[in-house]
């Protein structure tokens, strides 16, 4: 039986002696367990009680050439990468080679160096089936759910939630902060349900100006405004039979909230400027960071449109709150980035995940893919280290009054001044910086235009 070794277990079969000891010795020599034979049914014998994680055989050989002996192993053992060697090459015999599921095909004579170049190609491939096995064996055992991974109590329970509320008709509200992947629950409650084959439509009720959202969601009529050359169709429409998720619905209109609540009233709607109404089929999901309740009680919200869309409410939490999730959610955003990028990169030191389970996340689930992409473009090794993750900010609101206030600044350019720094501190996440300022995102995004951060107000 071969022994394990770090660098893998290596199965030799060539009836010629001295090219058996030659490639022993030298596998031997290059630190990995080997074991050779003269022929392939000894071979096979060893595979019945010892696995191995390469195979390197001679095609030319008596009782059973290597092609057979490929075949075989293919059958029986479909994960272990055989590489064949022969004296005599022709394109014929190299493409039955690949036919009969050989990894490689190498023409003698040959540097050891091509050998040994192939066999480490061979064990990365071996492990890519391995590390696919794993991600199979993952959602097997409930860590990943409908495109959604986590292994926390947490995620389990919003897991069984999804199950139990997708087959039904029932409004649900999603609650989190900006990040933690709120659309694609949605989604997975709409893929999950019977309107699986009927269209999902998203619409960010900030993306959209207050005067287009209520086009946007209902239609309008031909004629219905200047520029209204012909009838649209509106979201709901879209949606019809399906699913409408209406993503950060706090941030919606009092006047256009009252239209809503008629809607999912009546199930009827009335485009823009149109004189009659028109029935609908749309399951709603609605999904908002803010915190509704405070809103009902600031009147910024109508209670009974709260009590409406949360038929089944939703939170989900922060990644600060399933610290468990990160590694998980961490090596499947590795794995993506490295296949985008085709990087060497292969994994996390233990340092290094230490660090991401330390961080607050404040972009959550987002935030994390930003940053592990970023470490493997900035990783100059095969293993990000701790040094690759970058450090969160450590300027103190104390610290920031001081720098900004020692010109003694208007009271515009102090805002300015603490706009931009919010914006900094969240990366540009205009949801999360409007949620910090305690503003609407449009009076963001109107300041950014006052203040020409943005193209529009430089034209």
């Amino acid at each position: 039986m071969l022994s394990p070794s770090p660098k893998g277990r290596v199965l030799i079969i060539d009836d010629d002696g001295d090219m058996r000891s030659l490639l022993r010795d030298f596998f031997s020599n290059q630190g990995f367990s080997v074991e050779a034979f003269g022929s392939a049914s000894e071979a096979l014998k060893l595979l019945e009680h010892s696995p191995v994680d390469v195979v390197i055989s001679d095609i030319h050989m008596p009782e059973m050439d290597g092609l057979e002996l490929t075949a075989q192993i293919q059958s029986l053992h479909p994960e272990i990468p055989v590489v064949l060697i022969t004296a005599f090459g022709s394109i014929e015999t190299a493409i039955e080679a690949m036919r009969r599921g050989a990894f490689h095909y190498i023409v003698k004579p040959f540097k050891l160096a091509e050998i040994s170049v192939n066999v480490d190609r061979a064990l990365e491939h071996r492990r890519l089936k391995q590390d696919n096995q794993l991600l199979r064996q993952e959602i097997r055992t409930g860590q990943q759910f409908a495109g959604i991974l986590g292994k926390s109590s947490a995620m389990r329970s919003i897991f069984d939630l999804i199950q139990r509320v997708a087959p039904t008709t029932a409004n649900v509200l999603i609650q989190g902060e900006s990040g933690t992947g709120k659309e694609r629950i949605a989604r997975a409650i709409h893929d999950k349900g019977p309107r699986r084959h009927k269209p999902f439509v998203a619409i960010n009720c900030t993306a959209i100006p207050e005067s287009l959202l209520e086009s946007e969601l209902f239609g309008h009529a031909k004629g219905s405004f200047t520029g209204a050359i012909q009838r649209k169709r509106g979201l709901f429409e879209e949606a019809e039979g399906g699913t409408l998720f209406l993503d950060e619905i706090g941030d919606m209109e009092p006047a256009l909230q009252s239209k809503l609540l008629r809607v999912i009233q009546e199930r009827k709607i009335r485009a823009v400027g149109d004189t009659t109404d028109r029935d609908i089929d749309v399951r709603l999901i609605a999904a908002t960071h803010k915190d509704l309740k405070e809103a009902i009680r600031n009147g910024r919200f109508r209670e009974d449109l709260f009590y409406r869309l949360s038929v089944i409410p939703l939170r989900v939490p922060p990644l600060r709150e399933r610290s468990e999730d990160i590694p998980l959610l961490a090596e499947h955003f590795l794995r993506k980035v490295t296949a985008q990028n085709d990087s060497s990169v292969k994994g996390f030191s233990p340092k290094a995940l230490q660090k991401l389970m330390r961080l607050r996340w404040e972009g959550n689930v987002r935030e994390l893919e930003n940053v592990v992409e970023r470490a493997v473009v900035l990783c100059r090794g095969t293993v990000i280290d701790e040094t690759d993750i970058p450090s969160p900010e450590t300027e103190t609101p104390e610290q920031f009054h001081t720098k900004s206030t020692q010109d003694w600044p208007t009271l515009a350019a102090l805002e300015e001044r603490y706009i931009q720094q919010v914006l900094e501190k969240t990366g540009g996440r205009k949801e999360r910086a409007a949620q910090i300022l305690g503003i609407n995102r449009r009076t963001l995004l109107r300041k950014e235009h006052e203040y020409g951060w943005t193209q529009e107000a430089g034209k």
